[in-house]
């Protein structure tokens, strides 16, 4: 079990972490949330002794990290993925790592294997992409057979395949007993993986709890009603409010309802004569609540307008470019470029063109600024006079 009481970490005038407390149980998968700069690597790298706390201390199994006898057979890590000496191979680096702890050989083989990094051993690190330098990573923190594992970030740069295979390892691992704390931004994942929250902002403690219990308590349920005409869509808008029910109208023409179970409201409408096209449940994801809980902590924020200030201002005397109507919305396509001669839709006709060695040009192209100006054609071309028969004899009366 890992347990940190009034943890706080400060770097001059930073407080990154402040009067933190917080248990993580054994059998259970629990999610580390925070936004960025919340506090969360600091607090991990605490649990790990690589950062000494200001004030407040952090056990694992009742002992701080630097005291526990022959620490990586009891504690495994995966902090940075990059954390790899790039000119050894995936199996010379987990063999350093386990011959510094005593760990046999063994042991090095089996851990690729359950990575999958077997067939990619003898291979250099620095080749290996993202996906696999976390996989890497996370057999070094299963190499010893730790009981307490902690993961920041475990997925990232996983495929599909990937990540389902870290969130059943993750399962598998609280399943057999052992302590799993993780830290990520995909809320989607940590749903299906965490069984328990600690969601820290701005170095403190926000929420420590169960997945279920975080959702309810930070998103408010309510259920969809749909009519098949305005007309009972009002009928049913009554009703609901005389029953002590909270009705707001949506976009798509449906009504959230909020105070009254479904039951009730279906009773409602057919008391009220009122034929229902839709009548469903909606509850938050993870994700809503938790930006739901966070919003007030979010340090960095994009702006309004991501084109300000990336905007070259005008020359003097040029006005903006006009809307063009229509334009952002769906099923909105650009017109045609503009063609010369009147006819938008003609298709350009190509000029012949006089070439020389080898099928290149004789001549520069019209296109080319540095070229003659070609003569321009006459409107209506007159037919060349034929040769008078005296300069076809010419050549003969001089022999």
């Amino acid at each position: 079990m890992i347990e940190a009481v009034g943890l706080t970490k400060r770097y001059g005038a930073k407080t990154a972490v402040h009067n933190l407390s917080f248990q993580v149980r054994p059998g259970t998968v629990t999610g580390f949330l925070g936004p960025n700069g919340s506090g969360k690597s600091t607090t991990m790298r605490m649990i790990l002794g690589l950062d000494n706390p200001t004030s407040g201390h952090v056990t694992i199994g009742g002992h701080p990290y630097r005291k526990l006898p022959n620490a990586p057979r009891q504690v495994g890590a995966l902090l940075d993925a990059k954390a790899v000496h790039g000119g050894r191979s995936a199996r010379s680096h987990l063999l350093c790592l386990a011959q510094l702890s005593g760990i046999p050989e063994r042991r090095v083989d089996e851990v690729l294997g359950v990575v999958g990094l077997q067939d990619v051993a003898r291979k250099r690190s620095k080749g290996f992409s993202l996906g696999m330098g976390q996989r890497l990573g996370i057999a070094a923190a299963l190499l010893g057979d730790p009981q307490v594992l902690l993961f920041d970030e475990p997925v990232n740069g996983l495929d599909p395949e990937g990540i389902l295979w870290v969130r059943n390892l993750m399962k598998s691992l609280a399943a057999e007993g052992r302590t799993v704390f993780v830290s990520s931004h995909l809320m989607s994942e940590m749903a299906l993986t965490a069984e328990h929250l600690i969601v820290i902002g701005r170095g403190q403690l926000l929420a420590d709890m169960s997945v279920r219990d975080f959702i309810a308590a930070n998103s408010a349920d309510f259920a969809r009603a749909r009519t098949p005409d305005a007309e009972q869509r009002e009928k049913l808008t009554a009703a609901l409010t005389e029953a002590g029910g909270q009705v707001l109208p949506e976009p798509d023409g449906a009504l959230r309802v909020t105070g009254l179970p479904l039951p009730r409201i279906s009773d409602l409408a057919h008391e009220a004569d009122v034929r229902l096209w839709e009548l469903s449940p909606h509850q938050a994801s993870l994700e809503e609540a938790y930006m739901r809980m966070t919003q007030a902590a979010v340090d960095y924020r994009s702006t309004t307008d991501q084109r300000e200030g990336l905007m070259q201002p005008l020359p003097p005397g040029v006005q903006p470019p006009m809307p063009v109507p229509g334009q952002g919305q769906p099923g909105w396509y650009a017109p045609p470029p503009p063609q010369q001669g009147g006819q938008p839709f003609a298709m350009p006709q190509p000029m012949p063109q006089a070439t020389g060695p080898y099928g290149a040009p004789a001549a520069p192209s019209p296109g080319n600024p540095y070229a003659a100006p070609a003569p321009a054609e006459p409107a209506t071309p007159a037919p060349a006079p034929a040769p008078a028969p005296a300069d076809l004899t010419k050549p003969e009366d001089a022999r």
